[in-house]
Order: structure tokens, then sequence, then C-alpha cells
């Protein structure tokens, strides 16, 4: 059976998570822990193959991808001894708004710092790889970034998973481009998990089928990795606050306004590193307009978190191209995603997922 080829656009924690999964996942005993499917189709976590790897930092590109994913500022957790030789050095990718200004004033072994060569063809590279489906692993608001690799994944015919709030597969006019290419993609914004998201959905879900109303919440997460420290630019968090409002709005029957919910990162603390803390609340009403408040704390190793969902979607995307699907897989954009192209709630998102796989297994 072909290996799955895939690309990183960005090789910060996210990608190490996702790496030292594919390891930690080729042992039989470990499929039953946090491993959501052994098997989708019929390929498991050790049919995905890296062959290709973009990234910006100096400390980074023209190295090994192994030792790239050990090199600053990477902070997360690793749960395997170390990581294959797999033949891949990174290459230096296009920077445009990769990179916040604001990064700048940080100490070198927090934040970026680019590299003085010259971005390669991204397209050509995905095609003389042979790379099948691309990752975007960029920072949060690299909207001409994550744009020149989508356009990049066009020309190659290489299909996308888009892990950030930069909107491609729900917005109509590139999904369309997608589809007229007759290539699958993923997107947008991945969740975790067991995270932030899912929580608050479940929550305010569960008020809702108890007979109680939501009236307010919010959902305020800090942390210590990069993503936390690009995400102190305020420019950066308007898609960010769009995709992460919209995946609990989305779950009620009447919208709260504006000033009523308010979701997204509050702040960057260096020392939790990889750590991601999020202080959830909700104030409601029950029987006889009784009031009733609920308050959460959730910590969680954030990248291998959302790896958690990649590895799945990686796989789902290569059953979507097999099985010849073009535009965005709405199943499992809808289950693997904050912002979807089109939001289910998470039943009927799982139940859409199972009839994808169980049709991938049925030949149709």
């Amino acid at each position: 059976m072909k290996p799955i080829r895939i690309a990183l656009a960005g090789v910060g924690n996210c990608a190490t998570s996702l790496l030292q999964g594919f390891e930690y996942y080729t042992q039989p005993s470990k499929h039953r822990q946090g491993l959501l499917h052994a098997r989708i189709g019929s390929y498991r976590p050790s049919d995905i193959k890296v062959v290709a790897a973009f990234d910006v930092d100096t400390r980074k590109v023209g190295k090994p991808l192994e030792a790239a994913c050990a090199a600053d500022p990477n902070c997360t957790a690793w749960f395997v001894k170390r990581l294959p030789r797999y033949g891949v050095r990174v290459q230096m990718g296009p920077v445009l708004d990769g990179v916040a200004p604001h990064m700048a004033a940080y100490p070198a072994d927090r934040t970026f710092v680019v590299a003085n060569r010259k971005p390669v063809n991204v397209a050509r590279v995905l095609r003389a790889e042979g790379v099948e489906i691309l990752l975007n692993y960029l920072p949060v608001g690299s909207e001409r970034a994550t744009q020149a690799y989508a356009e990049a994944c066009l020309e190659a015919g290489t299909s996308l998973i888009n892990c950030i709030p930069v909107f491609i597969a729900s917005e109509p006019r590139w999904a369309a481009r997608f589809t007229q290419r007759g290539i699958p993609l993923i997107g947008d914004d991945v969740k975790g998990q067991l995270g932030a998201t899912i929580l608050h959905r479940t929550l305010t879900k569960l008020f809702m089928v108890r007979g109680a109303a939501v009236d307010r919440t919010y959902q305020l997460n800090v942390g210590g990795n990069t993503d936390f420290l690009n995400m102190l630019s305020e420019d950066r968090l308007r898609s960010k606050k769009i995709s992460k409002t919209e995946a609990v709005q989305s779950t009620l029957i009447t919208r709260l306004s504006d000033e009523a919910i308010h979701i997204g990162p509050s702040d960057y603390v260096p020392w939790q590193r990889d750590r991601k803390i999020c202080f959830l609340r909700i104030e409601g009403r029950g029987f006889g307009d009784c009031p009733i408040e609920l308050e959460l704390r959730l910590s969680v190793e954030d990248s291998p978190n959302s790896a958690g969902m990649v590895i799945d979607a990686i796989r789902c995307l290569r059953v979507a191209r097999d099985r010849r699907l073009a535009g965005p897989v709405l199943a499992i954009s809808a289950w693997t995603m904050k912002h979807p192209p089109t939001p289910m709630d998470d039943e009927q998102a799982k139940r859409s997922l199972d009839e994808f796989l169980r049709s991938s297994v049925n030949g149709h």
C-alpha cells in the first residue's frame, strides 16, 4: 500500500507533537491510548510519511527535520525518546505576514529568528516530492502566507489541511477553486481532541438539553508557547476570535449577543511553555428562572491535543483522495475544525464522520 505523503508548513510545536505521534502509535499496545481511530479505511498512523517541510526560522531552515523539531522556540512535551531520520531537510518558505512584528521585542529562544534565505518555489517542491497533503501550521494571523501555500496546493494538485484560523475551506471562493481543481481539503482551525472548544460546546449543549438558558459565557486561555506570544497582537486575533466564538455560538438555539460572549486567548505566560490553561464560565437560568453558574479550569498540553485530531484528518483526507472527492470534506471538517464550511453539533458531526468511514470501508 502506498504511504500517505505529507508536507509540513511550519515545524513548530504542533508539527513536533504530530511526528512524535506517528512513532508512538507504531506500537500496537498504544493504539487504545489517546488515539481516536487506530485504522481509517485501510490506513494506520504508520502509513503516513513526511516528505517535505517548510519554515522560516534560521535554526530550522536547512536542518534535518528531526533536528528542527528539537530547536528553539519549540517547547512542547516529548513523549517518545527520539524521532527517526526522515531524510528531509527543512526548506525556506515564504515569510510574508507569517512573523508578527511585535515578537522581535522578545528573547530569541521564545520567538522566531527569520533566516536570510530566498523562499523556495513551494508548488515545485510539492510536485517534485509527490506530496498529497500539506498541513498548514503557520502562526495565527498569517493570512497572506496561508493563501500563498493554498495557491501552491492548487498549482500542484495537493490537498490542504488548514489547521489555523485563516479561512480557506470555509471561504466560498477558495472552496470553489479547490472543487474546480478536483482537490479535497479540510479546514479551518483545528480543535483540540479534548480541549477548551469541545468542552465549551458540550457544556452549552448540556444547558439546552436539560432545559436551562445560557445568558452569558466566557472562555479565557493562557499559555507560554509561540502561539500565545504571537497572539498578543490584537491585529492577528480577529479570525481566531471569530473561529472560537462561532464554534460555541453554533451550538446555541438562540445566539448570544456580542456583549454576552467572550472567547479568546487572554495572555502569554512564558513559564507555562506548551501548557494551555482554560478558564471557562457559563451563567444561565434553570427552573423558575433560578440562576445557574458554572466555572471550570482545564489544563492540557496544547500541541499534542491538536495532533490527536490531525492524525485522523490526514487519513480521512487520503480516503477522500482515493474516492476522488473534491472541495471541502464536510464531515471530517465539522468533526476536527472550529470553523468548518458546514457547522454541525458534535453528535451530528460524529454521525457524519462515522458514515464517511463506513462508506470508505464499503468502497462507495
